[in-house]
């Protein structure tokens, strides 16, 4: 979205929420700056300057509304979908890059110089990777002292900062308070019990296709790893410091997650793993709008809208799942991945019955009937430690897998959320036993590209019958010309009609 005076102004006066994370409102005469839909009075014309980031609009001296806590919007899905070098910084700055090796890792990673980075970001978002990062570990300070009662020395190293100073500095430049008076603030409520446990609210724009999300995630959820239970999605997670679990609840205008880490460092990242998996960012207005022009798809469109696309908050998860899912149905799929986990329990000597009666990882159930114990998939040097006999698969998928894992872990195909698309896509392109339905489904899920058809895949096929599409690959791929750039929704979408 450009930075438009009159079509920001527009949105800030009928007070769209469509437009929470596109821009910023700052108003000069409070010294304040707000989301689009803030809810107090329109403020006159020549007190307002629009910022295309929150760190930009602290950067210009500016403190966070308290009434509609514009840190707290959902992300820009510019940001989210844009495959250049700024969209992949802004996936990685999330993430907690700059937190864990700072701007120089994040350069590194990205291929630039740190003087050339922070030129591009400066640019487009009004601020460098440092006030970008600051923005976010302000934000992240802010949720685990309203949410907390940990001491303000451990939540200023859990949110990232380098001292208790900088931290109450930051806090008090930011929000105008000091960190012990956002407390006082909170009230008498009182967070989830036990050490670990934050609760919080992911902002999204609607519509959200709750239900679409849930079917999807459900029939492909592992023992051990997921659960889908009275309409809350829990899984093991893993995270740069440690290990989580968390439960996602959609409900109106937000999804509700409760968090449990072995290590607080890891709450950036793991927010925006979860916000990634249930694809939050996205703008469904201008997705459905553009799929609903096809007299095909309109019909489906207007009877669903706000369909997402189900993503990952693990790209070598996403890439065994994909490996594994080659020509076999779901539920084929999901035996398969049963037992190459199982046989990683194995190996751990962890083997005791899930609730199901497949041989997994143990499910104990909390008070509040949600699932506990579960934990992330096996990573890349894990499954390498696997014996043949553990993988219960042909042999040719066997290695794929396995020269997969090698890739991975010397670092020839990165498969994390900031990567460059098309390069990763062409190093997986290069490995036996994957090919171009594989590596675009990746795309798709783990890397975040919303432009992808996968025209060869049969419930695609079948999908487009039902609508009264063409079916052949050839054929479809052109008609679905017209669904750029949007076409992994038009894929999902499809998957559902067959």
């Amino acid at each position: 979205m450009e930075m438009d005076f009159e079509r920001c102004y527009r949105a800030v006066d009928s007070r769209d929420q469509r437009f929470d994370g596109w821009f910023y409102t700052g108003v000069t005469s409070t010294g304040i700056y707000c989301r689009p839909s803030c809810p107090a009075i329109t403020p006159k014309r020549q007190n307002v300057r629009f910022f295309p980031s929150a760190a930009a609009a602290q950067g210009a001296g500016l403190r966070a509304c308290r009434r509609c806590r514009p840190d707290a919007a959902p992300g820009s899905p510019l940001w989210d979908v844009r495959a250049d070098v700024v969209g992949r910084a802004m996936r990685l700055i999330a993430d907690g890059v700059v937190d864990r090796d700072g701007v120089p890792g994040l350069a590194s990673r990205l291929g630039y110089t740190e003087r050339h980075l922070h030129r591009m970001l400066s640019a487009e978002m009004g601020a460098g990777p440092l006030a970008l990062a600051r923005a976010q570990r302000a934000q992240t300070a802010r949720i685990l002292i309203e949410t907390t009662d940990l001491a303000m020395a451990e939540i200023a190293f859990a949110a990232g900062f380098g001292s208790v100073r900088q931290f109450n500095d930051t806090l008090r430049e930011v929000y105008a308070s000091a960190p012990s008076d956002l407390r006082t603030a909170r009230g008498r409520q009182q967070g989830p019990a036990g050490a670990g446990i934050i609760a919080l609210r992911l902002a999204y724009r609607p519509p959200l296709h709750a239900r679409a999300l849930l079917d999807f995630l459900t029939v492909r959820a592992l023992p051990g790893v997921e659960a889908v239970r009275d309409g809350t999605y829990h899984r093991g997670l893993r995270l740069p410091h440690g290990t989580g679990q968390v439960a996602l609840t959609p409900a109106d205008g937000h999804v509700a997650a409760t968090l449990r880490l072995a290590d607080l460092r890891d709450l950036a990242p793991a927010v925006a793993r979860c916000r990634r998996l249930l694809d939050l960012d996205a703008d469904p207005a201008a997705i459905d709008a553009t799929l609903a022009a096809d007299p095909a798809l309109a019909p489906v469109v207007a009877a669903e809208p706000g369909i997402r696309v189900p993503r990952a908050v693990d790209g070598f998860e996403q890439a065994v799942r994909a490996i594994i899912g080659q020509q076999v149905s779901v539920t084929s799929a999901r035996t398969t991945l049963t037992r190459l986990l199982t046989a990683h329990a194995r190996v751990d000597h962890e083997v005791i019955a899930t609730e199901d009666g497949v041989p997994g990882q143990q499910l104990h159930d909390q008070r509040d009937g949600s699932p506990e114990g579960l934990r992330g998939f096996l990573s890349a040097e894990e499954l390498l430690g696997l014996p043949d006999s553990g993988f219960g698969m042909p042999v040719g998928r066997r290695e794929a897998l396995r020269g997969l894992a090698r890739a991975v872990v010397d670092g020839s195909v990165d498969l994390a959320a900031g990567v460059d698309r098309e390069e990763a896509v062409r190093r997986l392109l290069a490995l036996p036993g994957i090919g171009p339905w594989t590596a675009n489904y990746l795309a798709m899920r783990a890397f975040g590209d919303p432009d992808v058809l996968l025209s060869s895949d049969l419930a695609v096929r079948r999908g487009a019958a039902a609508l009264g599409l063409p079916d052949t690959p050839p054929t479809l791929d052109r008609y679905a010309e017209r669904w750029r750039p949007w076409r992994s929704y038009a894929t999902i979408r499809l998957w559902r009609a067959a």
